[in-house]
């Protein structure tokens, strides 16, 4: 099935080879911590050199496509105003909190949270609710990984997620788009499913400002803006936490918020996507039930209705 991952994909079968030979080594080798040459960045942990068995088999994006099209609306609501702005953020030093329904609560600096983790190169499908969609070569972990290193509690059921919320740094704040800081929340089982991952950089690069940076979530059988950027709080709670465009319009989008092309947005058809690069004259693809994910996540939703629980 297209968009399905396979196991054993080099990157030189998925991106021309002299990318794929060009691009920075940031690790030598696995366990060890190193710095990103990239100003102002935190450190990373170190990048498995094996491609993950959760990649797609499809070419991903270039880097200036994903880097150059986002949707990251503390920065501004056209699509290149995060690239024209995101500049001005600060990201180093940068931690997170973790608490509510957790062992070992408190604030994490960014280079403890990946110290020691094992990074992956996965190459997985963002399709927005905007009805297109591209292929992005992430870096990151499971969030499971951090979830079992700060002790969930047997009573929680949800992870909540923070943005960063900074005016003079995110212009994009001044304006009542939403209800600031952005929020975002996946069920338990959701967040410690292995396809879901904490994203440190896209093709071996530390993550972009404006995809995110230093850290962002990933939900690849969801809609993009499930993948909340720039986290600064993971709170495990007992009931479902609020999300920012659900709160904001939950006519049009839900809690869950998967990949579902049998559902339409109320203002237009969620059958097909476009592929950002794919040129003026490319002609439209259909949309995979959970992004083409569904033999590995059906199961998470077995019983619900899922045009009610949309």
């Amino acid at each position: 099935m297209a968009g399905r991952y396979k196991g054993d994909l080099a990157w030189s079968a998925v991106t021309p080879k002299s990318d794929y030979l060009n691009r920075r080594q940031l690790i030598l080798s696995a366990g060890a911590a190193a710095t990103v040459g990239v100003t102002g960045g935190p450190a990373l942990a170190s990048i498995a050199t094996v491609p993950s068995r959760y990649s797609t088999d499809e070419t991903p994006n270039t880097w200036d496509e994903i880097t150059s099209y986002n949707n990251f609306y503390e920065f501004g609501t056209d699509k290149e105003d995060p690239k024209r702005n995101a500049g001005r953020l600060t990201i180093d030093p940068w931690a997170v909190q973790i608490d509510g329904l957790v062992e070992r609560p408190g604030s994490y600096d960014f280079g403890d949270i990946v110290a020691g983790v094992q990074m992956e190169e996965r190459i997985y499908r963002l399709r927005c609710v905007e009805a297109w969609s591209m292929v992005v070569p992430w870096v990151g972990f499971e969030l499971k990984d951090l979830l079992d290193r700060v002790g969930v509690q047997p009573s929680a059921r949800y992870v909540a997620f923070e943005t960063l919320a900074r005016p003079d740094e995110m212009p994009g704040l001044r304006y009542p788009v939403l209800d600031w800081p952005y929020r975002e929340g996946l069920r338990l089982d959701e967040a410690m499913h292995p396809l879901t991952i904490l994203a440190t950089g896209i093709y071996g690069e530390a993550l972009p400002n404006q995809n995110g940076a230093p850290l962002r979530l990933v939900v690849p059988w969801k809609y993009g803006f499930k993948s909340i950027k720039s986290i600064v709080r993971i709170t495990l709670t007992a009931d479902e936490p609020p999300a920012s465009w659900n709160m904001a319009q939950p006519n049009e989008y839900g809690f869950y918020s998967n990949v579902n092309p049998e559902v339409d947005h109320p203002r237009w058809s969620q059958a097909t996507e476009r592929r950002i690069g794919g040129g003026l004259f490319a002609g439209r693809q259909p949309t995979l039930m959970f992004n083409g994910y569904a033999d590995e996540v059906a199961g998470l939703y077995a019983g619900m209705d899922l045009a009610k629980f949309y």
